[in-house]
């Protein structure tokens, strides 16, 4: 046992990793002992067992595996991170631990699976257990179906999703084992027990004798609902109810609570897979549905009726398939038919249930119609399909389609109709019915209830008994009012009778008529206002209930206004509610009211009521006022009295003393006593009468206004403005109005009859009289502070001067808002008014829109319309959209009826033209006003594919739909936006554009809304991959949005729906929520449309939703409404500062203490040791779009060790103000603590870049302060950024560049510049270029200026990785989106070609047209030479660094101070002498920098390669060479040769006619001499663009100059061409133009020579003879593949532009012509591939049916003359030429070739019949392509660098092997030295073979330069620094060149022999004699010279050394050994400094 000793001494978490089990089983039973010891779950001795649990519960022995099963279950009980290794475990459990055979393992695998249930973990558990339900063991299936049903009975199906389970339950019943069957009906029946029949549909297809059994112990099963009775963690509290109730023997008053909690009710609906059917529609389903057989149509549906048999179908597109059941089911004369059609319809609505919602507004009309059937069967389909269809839609959307039905004169309609109503009213609820909804079915159906037909009653009684149960008496008696008692009583019958969906929850409070505080749990007011505070309240405590009880209190007598105004939830038309008894009061006959009065009057009174003397009336008035004012209210008799006034005289009273006293009396009986609107009508009359009297107006006013008040405002105010219209006083008409107005602003507008008043109002605005008219206006006035805008749709069509005074006074009511009704509100309900009014204005609103005249625009929606909409041709479109737009206006008011119109537009939104995009959108928003809320019906098929049109890439567009949607929606309300899927579908696609603005759409519109469709819930998945979305807009906008999701979702339900995500995202999805939490606004209070944040904004953090509410209310009344936002934005603030002095509290007792030390510890080797980490990966690299938190955490892991603990709390706080603290600390300690900061630099730079992804400005602002002094610090110290902090700092810095505050751009320009001092500039070029790249503007534009301006500074070497690419990069730019981004590109391309010259297009390359012409035209604006450059850029650009004097530069110090100066040099030039040349940048070395360049910039220079030199500082002689003299300025390979020859290039193009002409002399001459032009070889493409430029500005620009002397001109032309006819002379250069340059010079050619203005000139002729004699020469010696190319291509164009002229096609033709007779000598070297494939194009793009329209028949004669040609030449050869044409068979030119090849067969046949020279020939020519071809391959590899000598080597075999090959046509088209070359090494070879050894190098090339010097037939000069390709080049590469040279020039290497000097030379008679050039040759040489010396004198920098004219001319030799001198110091220096 020695070895037990061993283990027994190591710890436990070692024993229980030991090879041996008794180690491991001690281990685990140690482990156990200490899981239970431990008391904190959040131990740290926790996390050394997390990798092991998993070993612990899959041990390999079984004694051990047991105890380490119960040591798992301790640690996942007990232990705080045991979820991490939920997966892990739980798959170790399923694989390990259920295939035991001992009971007691298996126990305890299920015990740890549902112990991580508990612990929140359920849905990982539930994965691997259904993962292990596949495992082929049985004994392991059985065991997971048993755990699952474990978990299911315990934890309930809350916590586990059925879903899943039942989706594989199918599948359990199928297994063999009886095991697994048993098994899995026990857990069907668990299921059962939870969901009830929900399971039955998913089982349907098992096997019938199990389901038979099931359904046995399904009965068994017990009806009492089941309970949660295992909970988790999170639900301690239930648990504690739980098992309080359980004490108490399980008391059923908390019952009913737990049963909500604990049992969803779950849909079996969803437990269903989605099925596929439109796919499997038969495939000619649309033929036989319309087939004329009957027989066919029906299979076609039984087809349908199928599929649609399946419950659940997947979304897709049905319009198609519901169309046409929709055709039969109106338009089938087959009743079969229509019943199957139906039953289809039903299946379809059945199976996409809310998807199919979208259809149901086509289909319900067609149905409701269709009853007109009398047939059972077809009745009961027709029944059961819109039965289904209601279920998709809502009764809002559909309500216009039954109530147009409705008046239908066919009974049979009507009755199903108002049964189908009835049926619907079941589904509804008080708050789905609301009374907009009520009013117009009730009044249909009270029509329907007096029908003759009794079915028709019948089925009205019904339809109103339901609505009466949904609704509550209350909400329907308003518009029962004029019902008989008899039919009342039938309604309140069928009310009792009914059964509602949705069990009884309204209609409670019905019955209690008092309207006292009602306790029911769910019901506190009914209607609609009711309703919508009952959502909010139900689960609300305390003051409210008492608030919202309180409303409609009072006794009944008084109760009439309080229902009108206090519960806004009497009718709209303001009819009584239920308690007013008197709404009903007969008439009463003159006797009866004589007695009456008598009871209650004196006797005397009653007798001078009618006396002669007025005094006695007047007497007889006063009593009678008297007894009024004494009597009581129960016992005046209202009518009575008022009668007895109104007996004679009565209203004709003459007295105006008894007049006024008589209506004070009317006033008086109308306050005090019940006043009827019988009585009312006694005396409305005789009131209007008396209301326009001077005298008696007022008192007739008063007197009204009681009414009102007793009557309720609507009617009185009718039966007043009726009554004043019937008369024709004018004054008593605007009086009317005038009270009217006032009324208004003291009942308020609640109820009254808008129509009735608008035609009276009408009648007034055309009355003669102007005051009525004035108060008509000011009735109008008055309206609009209640109805808004809407009003003025009434009177569009006035006079337009009336029009404008009605304008006018709503002008003036803008912005005001209407008083609080004072009068009309019952006295009890001061704390309800308020609300009221608001819910009733809400109406009015509505009711306004509702009574506009709509006209049925159904008819002119045409099948052509809309077809023209959707036409190909978008003209066509634009038309229909035009006719659309008209058609609306014309109507203005539509009714929703607009047929196939929806459609139609729907295809326009993503119409191609994005015009019309918009023209779509603009007719949409007009459309949404133009039908009111009727649109509501098309949100699905129109208004979700509008905000498709959100993801547009275009602003504009974007912006257009943004506006349609919100004018849709504000037509709709929100609820039809976010039911269904539709939303939630848009939100998923992965555009961010449409994200971000779908996004800002819902945070605008959520948080207004009060409560929203569930719906809503299905966005969330999708709003949280926004919230990590790439793009940044679209994670703010993810992140504005999340609190208002979260205030209408509720934060459980968002944190569940994370469950999905992965665990990173969840975690950061989390914290953002719990964010998002503490940022909640509250749902706005019901009807007080205020936040209840807006209540204080200091609710206490945790804001108790109650508390705030009930406040609310209160201070409703004292406070005025604050604005939503405002409210948002307290609500956050306060928020934050809570947090924040909580926090600042806690520290500031240690903070003396500890923070006197330095707040940065030096770590040695600390920064080296996190490079190394970082690159061996050990570490995240610093790389992100957005910081995540893995990020932060090991940022502040780093820090840890160097930063002070209380400056990290600091610096990683939540509060932005604690990072502006650590900002300022850093600050004061930059200077102190120096070597501190650079040694954790790389941190302090990683931290600031998170302060960038803040957007708190004042941080950044900080942040960026900090950084200008880190970096002024670092210059001093001469400190170097490593490679690392800078790529971990510089890219989010460039982010910055892009911010939308000017200073903060200004100071990150600022920063960029001082980081150029501690980094190179060319390093830091790579970045910003990167920055251009960004989908910022602002971004991109300050990007391309820095980089503009880093040229400025440092010359073309900045630009990385080569100066072509940058420029190529900078270029495409110019064609931005952005006006600022585009002027940024042109301006810092100007930048380097200020500095660098016309060498820029070269480097450019290739630019659109546009592009360059933009850019030429900056060039030529900013107007600066490049010699001039430096001394203009000092003037203009700030100064970009500390400013420096320009002196100092000599004497150098620091290494900061030489790059600044360096930046000021080039700004400061203005004190040397301007420069007379300037060499192009590229070409200059920098000796002043590199000197002083002490050694800093080691990161980037290479060491020197010590090389002997020696031979270099001889003073160079100039070698002369043997055959002729040489001008100096032209040397085929010297280095700088190529750049003079690119400057004079870009002179030709050149502006100034005189540099051009010059230029062009140049290049003339070095044409004109042999041994020179071969130097133009590589330049010609060059030269030719610079030519058909300057062409083209003649022919633009200075033959429209008036000023300029016609004779410059044609001395222009005749330069030009010149210089060309000498060009195209030479062979071997005429043929480097490549197609693409040919074409266009002959378009310039051509151009020129049709131009008119030309031949006006004097030598106008000749210039055009001359052009002619250019165009023989292009056509005879270019490359003839590339011009016959070009011309193909030319004439394509020609033909192609409308433009031009046919005369230039001809032209065209003509050279094609000329070609054609040239193909017999040049077939052999034409690519003939290439031809036939421009040719094929051609065709392509002109067929010889497009050819053969052409007005002349040139263009198809040519190219069949063409074609005859080569075909004539080439023979059946020609067929193997397609070779590029992609599909040859289709190309008509095939087709062609094929044709006159048989032709020629067919001649040839005959011609040589007996002899076989045609077999021999065709074989020939075979041979002959195919040497051909072996010859290219060859010629191929000696034009490669690689395989230069094997080429060589094969043409030398080749040439052996076949002597008489002929090598001639391939040297022909190569350069003079290619072929020389080649000859060379043939030589060379030849020699080598013949054993005659190595050749010395004088005469062959050295083997290792061959693969620099050979030349490919494109001849690229190498710069003078380095080869092209940036690879280093040693000395000895340019020593063989130099050997190379001098023997082309025919010079001994051995001997150097003095060049003669430069003068002599020039004088030579060999030159031509051009007297101009050779004067002009002179002066600049002794410009040149001058120049030299002068700069010799002030020592400048070498750039001036070389100075470039025409080319590098040399100075006599002493001079230029003085330069070598000077070379050799400096070189010298720079060694030296370099050691």
């Amino acid at each position: 046992m020695g070895d037990d000793s061993e283990w027994m001494k190591l710890p436990i978490d070692q024993k229980c990793e030991h090879k041996l089990w008794k180690a491991r089983l001690n281990g685990y039973e140690e482990a156990l002992k200490l899981f239970q010891k431990i008391d904190d779950e959040k131990s740290p001795e926790w996390s050394k067992y997390l990798g092991l649990i998993k070993k612990f519960v899959t041990d390999s022995n079984a004694v051990a595996q047991l105890k380490g099963l119960e040591a798992a279950l301790a640690y996942v009980e007990n232990a705080h991170v045991a979820g991490k290794t939920t997966g892990e475990v739980a798959s170790g459990v399923v694989n390990k631990v259920f295939n035991q055979p001992k009971a007691r393992a298996k126990e305890l695998g299920e015990d740890i699976c549902l112990m991580y249930i508990e612990i929140e973990k359920g849905e990982a558990v539930q994965e691997e257990l259904l993962k292990g339900l596949d495992n082929k063991n049985p004994k392991i299936i059985v065991a997971c179906i048993e755990t699952l049903r474990k978990a299911l009975s315990e934890f309930g199906s809350k916590i586990i999703s059925l879903k899943p389970i039942i989706k594989v339950l199918p599948k359990l019943f199928e297994s063999r084992e009886k095991a697994v069957r048993d098994e899995a009906k026990l857990l069907a029946v668990e299921i059962y027990r939870w969901i009830r029949d929900a399971l039955r549909p998913p089982l349907q297809n098992i096997n019938s004798v199990q389901l038979k059994e099931l359904e046995e112990e399904w009965i068994k099963v017990s009806s009492a609902a089941p309970k949660q009775t295992r909970f988790l963690r999170s639900q301690q509290e239930l648990k504690a109810k739980f098992e309080q109730q359980q004490g108490l023997g399980g008391d059923a008053d908390g019952g009913d609570d737990d049963e909500e909690e604990a049992v969803p009710q779950v849909d079996a609906y969803e437990l269903l897979e989605a099925v596929e059917i439109l796919s499997k529609l038969p495939k000619d389903f649309y033929e036989k549905i319309e087939a004329k057989k009957w027989q066919e149509r029906k299979e076609a549906l039984e087809a349908v009726e199928l599929l649609v048999k399946n419950p659940k179908l997947e979304s897709g597109d049905y319009a198609d398939l519901v169309k046409a059941l929709k055709k039969v089911v109106g338009k089938d004369t087959n009743v079969m038919l229509v019943a199957l059609a139906a039953k289809c319809l039903a299946g379809l609505a059945t199976g996409l249930r809310k998807k199919f919602g979208q259809y149901a507004g086509h289909v319900v009309p067609t149905i409701l119609e269709k009853f007109k059937e009398k047939k059972p069967q077809v009745v009961q389909a027709l029944q059961e399909a819109i039965d289904a269809i209601f279920l998709t839609t809502t009764l809002q959307n559909i309500s216009e389609d039954i109530l147009a039905v409705m008046d239908n004169k066919n009974p049979t309609i009507k009755q199903q109709t108002s049964l189908f109503i009835a049926r619907s009213f079941r589904h509804c609820t008080p708050s789905t019915l609301p009374k907009s909804l009520l009013k117009p079915f009730c009044a249909a159906l009270l029509k329907h209830i007096n029908d003759s037909a009794p079915e028709v009653r019948d089925a009205g009684f019904e339809a109103l008994g339901t609505a009466l149960k949904v609704a509550g008496e209350k909400a329907v008696n308003p518009f029962l009012a004029d019902v008989d008692k008899l039919k009342l009583d039938r309604i309140k019958e069928c009310a009792e009778k009914v059964e509602l969906v949705y069990g009884k929850k309204a209609g409670g409070a019905a019955e209690k008529k008092e309207g006292k505080p009602i306790t029911g749990k769910t019901t506190a007011l009914p209607g609609p206002a009711g309703d919508k505070e009952t959502k909010d309240t139900a689960t609300k405590p305390g003051p409210l209930k008492k608030a919202s009880a309180a409303k409609p209190g009072g006794p009944p007598k008084k109760g009439k206004p309080a229902t009108a105004a206090g519960t806004g939830g009497a009718g709209p038309k303001g009819k009584k509610g239920p308690e007013t008894k008197e709404i009903f009061e007969s008439e009463l006959s003159m006797e009866v009211c004589e007695e009456k009065a008598a009871a209650v009057l004196p006797a005397s009174c009653i007798q001078q009521l009618d006396s002669g003397n007025w005094k006695e009336r007047l007497a007889c008035m006063e009593e009678f006022q008297k007894a009024v004012e004494l009597m009581e209210r129960s016992e005046m008799p209202c009518q009575a009295l008022v009668r007895m006034l109104a007996k004679k005289p009565g209203w004709k009273e003459t007295n105006f003393q008894v007049m006024q006293m008589k209506l004070h009396i009317v006033a008086l009986i109308a306050q005090k006593g019940n006043f009827s609107k019988t009585s009312a009508q006694v005396v409305l009359d005789g009131l209007v009468d008396k209301v326009g009297d001077v005298k008696c107006g007022t008192n007739a006013k008063e007197a009204m206004t009681a009414i009102a008040e007793a009557c309720q405002l609507p009617w009185t105010a009718e039966q007043v403005v009726a009554t004043a219209f019937s008369q024709k006083n004018p004054k008593n008409q605007s009086e009317t109005l005038n009270w009217l107005s006032n009324a208004i602003k003291e009942f308020g507008f609640s109820g009254l009859n808008v129509k009735a008043f608008i035609s009276n109002v009408k009648t007034a605005l055309a009355a003669t009289n102007p005051a009525v008219r004035t108060s008509a206006i000011t009735l109008l006035g008055v309206m609009y502070l209640y109805v808004g805008p809407s009003l003025r749709m009434f009177f569009e069509d006035e006079k337009p001067a009336l029009l404008s005074q009605i304008d006018a006074e709503f002008e003036k009511m803008q912005g005001q808002t209407a008083p609080a009704p004072t009068r009309g509100i019952s006295r009890h309900s001061v704390g309800g008014g308020d609300d009221g009014e608001e819910e009733e204005q809400e109406e009015v609103g509505n009711d306004v829109v509702d009574l506009l005249p709509r006209t049925d625009i159904g008819d002119k929606i045409t099948a052509e319309l809309v077809s023209k909409i959707g036409d190909k041709n978008w003209k066509i479109r634009k038309e229909g959209l035009d006719e659309v737009t008209s058609i609306i206006n014309e109507a203005k008011f539509i009714q929703p009826n607009i047929g196939e119109l929806p459609a139609a537009l729907k295809g326009r939104l993503n119409d191609s033209n994005k015009i019309l995009v918009q023209q779509t959108l603009s007719i949409l928003q007009q459309l949404a006003t133009a039908m009111g809320p009727n649109i509501k019906q098309y949100v699905k098929n129109l208004g979700i594919p509008v905000i498709t049109v959100l993801g547009d890439s275009k602003n504009n567009v974007r912006a257009a739909a943004l506006a349609t949607v919100n004018a849709w929606a504000e037509q709709t309300g929100m609820k039809e936006w976010l039911e269904g899927e539709d939303l939630s579908e848009e939100l998923k696609k992965e555009n961010p554009f449409l994200r971000q603005e779908l996004l800002g759409w819902l945070a605008e519109k959520l948080p207004a809304l009060r409560s929203v469709p569930s719906d809503l819930l299905l966005c969330v998945p999708h709003l949280y991959s926004c919230l990590e979305d790439r793009n940044g807009d679209v994670r703010k906008k993810a992140q504005d949005a999340l609190p208002f999701f979260m205030m209408h979702l509720g934060f459980e339900k968002m944190a569940k729906a994370t469950g999905k995500l992965k665990p990173t995202s969840k975690d950061q999805v989390l914290a953002m929520l719990e964010k998002a939490k503490a940022n909640m606004p509250a749902k706005p209070a019901p009807p007080a449309k205020a936040s209840s944040r807006g209540v204080g904004g200091a609710a206490p953090a945790k804001f108790q939703p109650a508390s705030a509410f009930a406040d609310d209310l209160g201070s409703n009344t004292m406070e005025s409404k604050p604005d939503l936002k405002k409210a948002k934005a307290g609500g956050l603030s306060s928020k934050t500062k809570v947090q924040g002095k909580k926090v600042l509290s806690k520290p500031s007792l240690k903070e003396d203490d500890d923070k006197s030390g330095p707040i940065f510890i030096i770590v040695p080797n600390g920064k080296e040791q996190r490079m190394r980490e970082e690159k061996a990966l050990k570490v995240l690299k610093w790389n992100f779009t957005t910081p995540r938190d893995e990020y932060i955490e090991q940022l502040k892991t780093q820090m840890s060790t160097c930063v002070a603990k209380w400056l990290q709390d600091e610096m990683f706080h939540a509060d932005f103000q604690h990072h502006n603290k650590a900002l300022s600390v850093m600050i004061e300690h930059l200077e102190s603590e120096k070597d501190g900061v650079i040694s954790c630099l790389d941190l302090i730079l990683k931290w600031l870049t998170l302060r960038f992804f803040d957007t708190n400005t004042s941080v950044l602002m900080k942040a960026l302060e900090y950084l200008k002094l880190l970096f002024n610090l670092l210059s001093q110290e001469e400190y170097h950024l490593t490679e690392n902090e800078a790529s971990s700092f510089i890219p989010y810095l460039i982010l910055k560049v892009g911010e939308p505050k000017d200073v903060i751009r200004k100071d990150v320009r600022a920063i960029l510049n001082r980081m150029c001092l501690i980094y190179p500039a060319s390093k830091m070029f790579p970045f910003i270029m990167e920055g251009t790249k960004s989908k910022n503007s602002k971004q991109r534009a300050e990007c391309l200026e820095e980089l503009g301006c880093l040229v400025e500074s440092y010359g073309m070497n900045v630009c990385q990785p080569t100066p072509g690419k940058a420029l190529k990069e900078m270029a495409t730019h110019i064609g931005d989106r952005d006006n600022a981004v585009r002027n940024a590109a042109l301006n810092t391309i100007v930048t380097v070609y200020n500095v660098h010259g016309d060498q820029v297009f070269k480097l450019i390359g290739n630019l659109s047209e546009k592009d360059m012409s933009m850019l030429e035209e900056r060039i030529k604006r900013s107007a600066k030479r490049p010699s001039s450059a430096p001394v203009r850029q000092a003037e203009e650009k700030p100064q970009r660094t500390q400013n420096m004097s320009a002196n100092a530069s000599m004497m150098r110090k620091g290494q900061a101070e030489d790059m600044s100066s360096k930046l000021n040099q080039n700004r400061n030039m203005g004190g040397h002498p301007e420069t007379t040349h300037t060499v192009p940048r590229e070409f200059q070395l920098d000796l002043d920098e590199i000197e002083n360049d002490n050694g800093t910039v080691g990161c980037e220079m290479p060491a020197l390669v010590q090389h002997k030199l020696d031979d270099i500082f001889e003073p160079v002689l100039i070698p002369e060479p043997k055959i002729r003299a040489v001008s100096p300025h032209f040397d085929d390979m010297h280095s700088n040769t190529a750049s003079t020859i690119n400057f004079v290039i870009s002179q030709v193009a050149s502006g100034d006619i005189n540099t051009s002409i010059q230029a062009l002399t140049q290049i003339d001459e070095v044409l004109k001499q042999e041994d020179k032009a071969e130097a133009m070889s590589g330049h010609i493409d060059q030269f030719l663009i610079a030519t058909f430029m300057q062409l083209r500005l003649i022919y633009n620009t200075h033959m429209a100059d008036e000023k300029l002397d016609k004779d410059e001109i044609v001395r222009l032309y005749s330069c030009i061409i010149g210089s060309m006819i000498t060009l195209f002379q030479i062979e071997s250069l005429a043929r480097e133009a490549s197609t693409g340059v040919l074409k266009d010079l002959m378009h310039g050619l051509i151009t020129l020579m049709l131009d008119s203005r030309v031949e006006d000139l004097e030598e106008g002729e000749q210039v055009i003879r001359s052009v002619n004699l250019l165009v023989v020469k292009v056509l005879e010696k270019s490359d003839q593949t590339n011009i016959l190319s070009a011309l193909l291509v030319l004439l394509q164009d020609s033909l192609l532009a409308t433009a031009s002229s046919p005369k230039f096609s001809e032209l065209v033709m003509k050279c094609l012509w000329r070609m054609v007779r040239l193909l017999p000598e040049t077939i052999n070297s034409i690519n003939l591939d290439r031809i036939l494939l421009d040719i094929h194009n051609f065709m392509k793009v002109f067929p010889k049916e497009k050819l053969k329209q052409c007005k002349s028949e040139f263009p198809i004669r040519t190219l069949k003359t063409l074609l005859h040609s080569l075909c004539k030449l080439k023979g059946p050869k020609i067929l193997d030429h397609l070779t590029m044409i992609d599909n040859k068979n289709e190309s008509e030119l095939e087709a062609h070739l094929c044709r006159l090849m048989k032709h020629a067969m067919e001649q040839t046949g005959k011609a040589d019949k007996d002899t076989e020279k045609g077999a021999s020939r065709i074989e020939e020519k075979a041979s002959k392509a195919k040497v051909n071809d072996i010859l290219a391959e060859i010629f191929k590899k000696i034009g490669s660098k690689e395989n230069t000598k094997e080429g060589l080597a094969e043409l030398y075999e080749y040439k052996k092997k076949y002597s008489d090959a002929d090598i001639e046509p391939f040297l022909k088209n190569s350069s003079q030295f290619f072929q020389s070359y080649v000859e060379r090494g043939l030589r060379l070879i030849e020699t080598e073979r013949e054993g005659k050894g190595r050749i010395a190098t004088s005469t062959g090339i050295s083997s290792q330069m061959e693969g620099t010097c050979v030349p490919a037939s494109t001849h690229t000069v190498s710069s003078s620094i380095g080869n092209t390709n940036g690879e280093e080049v040693g000395p000895s590469v340019y020593l063989e060149r130099l050997k190379i040279l001098r023997q082309r020039c025919g010079l001994d290497n051995t001997k150097q022999e003095d060049r003669p000097p430069l003068m002599s030379l020039l004088s030579k008679p060999t030159l031509p004699t051009v007297a101009s050039s050779t004067d002009m040759l002179h002066s600049k040489l002794s410009q040149l010279r001058e120049s030299r010396e002068q700069y010799q004198h002030l020592d400048l920098d070498s750039n001036q050394t070389h100075s470039s004219g025409i080319g590098t001319t040399l100075a006599s030799p002493s001079s230029a050994a003085a330069n070598i001198d000077d070379l050799k110091k400096r070189l010298e220096r720079i060694k030296s400094s370099r050691k």
